[in-house]
This record gives C-alpha cells, sequence and structure tokens, in this order.
C-alpha cells in the first residue's frame, strides 16, 4: 500500500513578529536539565546557575583614580597654591599618613587615598620643588575619588544567575575570589539533515547529491547558543526510517530537522512528525529565506522540535531567529529579545513587497559612519554569500525600493 501523507490540518503561516512572540513564549517556560561545578576558565560561554556577590566593598578603600596630589581641597582657595608634601602611596600600598592642612600626599592610580584627604589633584596641574609642590587648578571634594564601597556593598548580588558568562562576567567572578562557578549544563541538541540528496561530508557526491553542510552549520551555532549539538545520521526520504530517526532526535532536549518541510512529494517531515503525534505552533513564516519553517512540540515526550528548510541559508537564517531562543532557554540564559542595529545603505536595494527579507550583507566603515550592502547572493542555496557576510540586512515586508543613504535594520551575524 503506498504511503498516504497525513498534513497537519490547517497551515499556520505568521507573520515574522507573531511568529518570533510564539517562540519566545515557550522559551519562556522552559527549564535547564542541571548544574555543574566548573573551574573558572572553564565557565566562558555557560549560563550562570548561582549568584556571585562581592565578598568585601568594592572598592575596600577611597581609591585615587589618577596620578597625583591627595589633599584638602579647602587649601586650594588661591593660585598658585604650594603645599608640603609629606610622603607618597603607590598602588598596592599602605595609607599610613594622615593628612592636615596644607599638606599633600603624593599618589598613583589605584592607591589607598590617606586619611584626611578628600581629593587628588592631576599631576598635569602640579609642579614638584622638592618637599613642596605648586598646585595650579582647583577641585571640588570628592574629585577623582572613589569611596569605599562605592560600586559594590559587602554581600551585594554582582552577578546573577541566567546570565551568559564573557570575560567581563568572569573578570568579576576572579575579583571576588571564586576559582570555581556553578553553571548550567549544556542542552544537548539533535540534529537531523533529510533527504536522499544529501549525503556525508567524506562521501564523493553523485552528479545530484550535495555534501551535508547544514548539520555542521547548525552544530556551530548551536555551540554559539550555549547548546550541545548531536548529529544524527542522514534520513532518507523513506517515511519508517524517517520517523525512527525523528523519534531518536526527540531523546534530545531539542530537536531540529533541515530539510522536507516544503510543499513537494518527498517533504515528508511534517506528516511524519504529525503520526507521532506532534502539535504544531506554526508552519510557515512570512519571511525570505525561510519561509517554510516549522516549529512545534511532541506532548508525550515533553519536546519541542523545528522543521527548518533544506537550503543552506534558510537553515542558517531560521536558527538565528527562531530556535536559537530555544537553546538558550535550554541553557538556562534569561530570556531576551531579538535587537537589529541600523546602518546606512550603500547601494539601493530593490525587493518584492510581502515578505520580511534577511539577506546576506556586508557591515563595513570606521568607527561611526558604519554602512552596509548586499553581498550578492545568488539564492538560499548560495553558501558562499553567507561566507562572505558578515550580517543580516533586515528589509521590511511593505518596502519594494530602498534607496542608498537610507538607515536599515541590520542583524548581526
Amino acid at each position: 500500500m503506498p504511503y498516504m501523507a497525513v498534513v497537519p490540518p490547517s497551515p499556520l503561516v505568521l507573520s515574522f513578529e507573531t511568529a518570533r512572540s510564539r517562540v519566545e513564549e515557550h522559551a519562556e517556560g522552559l527549564r535547564p536539565r542541571g548544574k555543574e561545578l566548573v573551574e573558572l576558565l572553564d565557565s566562558a560561554g555557560c549560563v550562570l546557575a548561582e549568584p556571585v556577590s562581592a565578598d568585601r566593598d568594592f572598592p575596600p578603600f577611597p581609591r585615587a583614580t589618577r596620578d597625583g596630589y591627595a589633599l584638602q581641597a579647602s587649601d586650594l582657595t588661591h593660585f598658585p597654591a604650594r603645599l608640603n608634601v609629606i610622603g607618597e602611596i603607590k598602588a598596592g600600598g599602605l595609607a599610613a599618613i594622615e593628612l592636615e592642612g596644607g599638606q599633600a600626599v603624593s599618589i598613583m592610580t589605584g592607591a589607598a587615598v590617606p586619611p584626611g584627604a578628600d581629593a587628588v589633584v592631576m599631576v598635569e596641574f602640579t609642579a614638584r620643588e622638592g618637599d613642596q609642590v605648586t598646585i595650579t587648578k582647583g577641585i571640588e571634594a570628592g574629585g577623582n575619588i572613589v569611596p569605599a564601597g562605592a560600586e559594590a556593598k559587602r554581600g551585594e548580588k554582582l552577578l546573577t544567575p541566567g546570565i551568559r558568562l564573557d570575560h567581563a562576567s568572569i573578570a568579576m567572578a576572579a575579583s571576588v575570589g571564586r576559582s570555581r562557578l556553578l553553571v548550567y549544563s549544556r542542552p544537548r541538541v539533535a540534529v537531523l539533515s533529510t533527504g536522499d540528496e544529501i549525503v556525508d561530508i567524506d562521501v564523493p557526491p553523485g552528479p545530484t547529491q550535495i555534501r551535508n553542510s547544514n548539520s555542521y552549520s547548525l552544530a556551530a551555532q548551536i555551540r554559539a547558543a550555549g547548546g550541545e549539538p548531536w548529529l544524527l545520521p542522514i534520513a532518507p526520504d523513506r517515511p519508517g526510517r524517517l520517523r525512527e530517526l525523528i523519534a531518536e532526535g526527540l531523546e534530545a532536549d531539542l530537536l531540529l530537522l533541515t530539510g522536507g518541510v516544503s510543499m513537494g512529494k518527498y517533504d515528508l517531515v511534517e506528516p511524519a512528525l504529525e503520526e507521532l503525534g506532534a502539535e504544531f505552533f506554526f508552519t510557515g513564516v512570512q519571511i525570505q529565506p525561510g519561509r517554510p519553517v516549522v516549529f512545534g512540540r511532541v506532548p508525550s515526550r515533553k519536546k519541542y522540535f523545528f522543521g527548518l528548510p533544506g537550503n543552506p541559508v534558510s537553515t542558517m537564517v531560521t536558527f538565528e531567529l527562531f530556535a536559537r531562543p530555544m537553546v538558550e532557554a535550554l541553557a538556562g540564559r534569561l530570556p531576551g529579545k531579538l535587537i537589529f542595529l541600523r546602518a546606512r545603505l550603500k547601494s539601493e536595494i530593490k525587493s518584492k513587497t510581502g515578505l520580511k527579507r534577511f539577506l546576506p550583507a556586508i557591515l563595513s566603515g570606521e568607527f561611526e559612519q558604519a554602512e552596509v550592502e548586499l553581498a550578492g547572493w545568488q539564492g538560499s542555496g548560495d553558501i558562499a554569500s553567507v561566507a562572505r557576510a558578515n550580517c543580516y540586512a533586515v528589509i521590511p515586508a511593505d518596502r519594494e525600493h530602498i534607496a542608498a543613504g537610507e538607515w536599515i535594520p541590520v542583524l548581526i551575524r
């Protein structure tokens, strides 16, 4: 008996904004699967699973922010002012000098300001002659000093669970003496590429076959989002084997499928998912590339899946727009909104209306003069254009012409 495809009862093709919001709503309900204690340097890129608090006041002493002279600001009423230099304090040295009126202490950036001083005059406005310093510019009390505890009080929370640990947060943890951190375990994300035209990268392709680039681009994107990729064997265009591999992929925390989600005779992914009891939250989005993207869940397994279009650019774009927030949520990251930057268009763009477009583009320029232009792509199978690109130019659905010099939204890759 020939295989009869079971099609989801009503296609759900949403606007980009509605589809993205739907993904975010489901992502908010996800929880990471576990926690682990790792060495501080190994925590880079992981998501923090515990608060990190100050173990003492920051700074623990009034800190000089400039090289110069610590003094009492009230001594600077007439210029040039001359004060007696009674000592020197370097960074890390003890502020064992108590300063009185008419006196100054030579001090270095980062050093503890001595008792009695309430300002630091920059060395550029001073001239030293033996044990005296001449000062040519006044300063208010508190100038060039960070008070003790101004940055954080002892016990104050400095890092919050749910943040992705980067160089700044690792520096913060190191500053409070944390050599190890509790982080969320990386979620396991299954990747299943489908189609008889796909072969493994170490297999010579036939005249009408292509190598499996999608699994590898997705693996890299999954790792960048905080997940651990699990590459499944390529699924052939045979319903039984496809169902077996989908069922295997649903053992992971999240399943990503590529290919087989359009309307062709051999687009078998949605029927196979339907037979496994899947519910679909959308089966298409009004974007290019990536219109046939599918998002849903298999309730019996309590697992989510995405069916991503098989064209390589579509696969990459739809992961960034829709799958990334689910991976990040499973990794324990606090939910965030998609933010577009803006850049001035270098060359005009002509487009068709009706779909929001995310086109490979090159962001260039210097300093504040950002410019963007399309990477000259040949459609959603053009991997070379994405390799050249460093962003996506975002073209609104209602624009068919954008003139050079206009500011347009940009999604950084």
